[in-house]
């Protein structure tokens, strides 16, 4: 069951498993939105049997945005969002969505172990989640400019997974290297590269989805919600 709902001002979107939740996934969306393939990303994760919530990260100036990154004149609109966007807020969006989990959201019965998983800007926000906040495990999807916040890596105390594609055009080598010399010995991190693909391989559909490479980061995913949300 799929449901629209609100977090004070913000916007979310709800997939709830058809019993009891296991856990719940906080879905943070690419510069896109909460578009059709964040909502497909929650249908699938409510299947396994949690309770799926993205939140509407730029809904302080485009509520509601849906955008599709194949068009070229919605990804040049989704830049621009990223532009004005200001990351530390999404800290404090997902600060107030795992509260609201917690408490009972969109009058489903209160969840106490949360995770979370972004894809792109997202991503950045998974890491930002794993060093700020207490969400019990986190994954990011090609996660930009997490690079230029490695400081904050001590601060990491719950598992985060990190799926790095070799050829992110929005992430080269340099940043790459720099994030695997930060977080490979780092005991609550796990890293795992791509050879070869590109940003946006494991989009839910478009142009851009690579179906052996998004499937396999999937099922890394899960088995890791599975073992570290249980």
């Amino acid at each position: 069951m799929s449901t629209n709902a609100k977090v004070g001002d913000m916007g979310v979107h709800v997939s709830a498993p058809s019993g009891t939740a296991r856990a719940a996934i906080i879905v943070v969306p690419e510069i896109f939105g909460v578009n059709a393939g964040i909502r497909g990303k929650c249908d699938k994760l409510a299947a396994e049997g949690y309770l799926a919530v993205a939140p509407e990260i730029f809904w302080r100036f485009a509520p509601g945005v849906e955008l599709d990154p194949d068009v070229p004149e919605q990804f040049q609109q989704a830049l621009g969002y990223f532009g004005q966007y200001d990351p530390n807020d999404g800290v404090l969006d997902i600060e107030a969505v795992i509260r609201a989990i917690r408490a009972g959201i969109a009058g489903h019965a209160p969840v106490t172990k949360v995770g979370l998983v972004g894809y792109c800007l997202g991503g950045r926000l998974a890491y930002m989640a794993a060093a700020r906040t207490d969400i019990d495990a986190s994954v990011g999807y090609y996660g930009v400019m997490i690079d230029t916040m490695l400081g904050e890596a001590h601060a990491i105390a719950n598992p985060l997974m990190l799926h790095i594609p070799t050829a992110d055009h929005f992430v080269g080598p340099e940043a790459q290297a720099a994030i695997h010399a930060a977080l490979d010995p780092h005991p609550k991190v796990t890293l795992h590269d791509y050879p070869g693909l590109d940003h946006g391989f494991a989009t839910e559909m478009g142009d851009r989805r690579d179906e052996a490479g998004a499937n396999l980061a999937d099922s890394r995913t899960m088995a890791f919600f599975a073992e570290h949300l249980a």
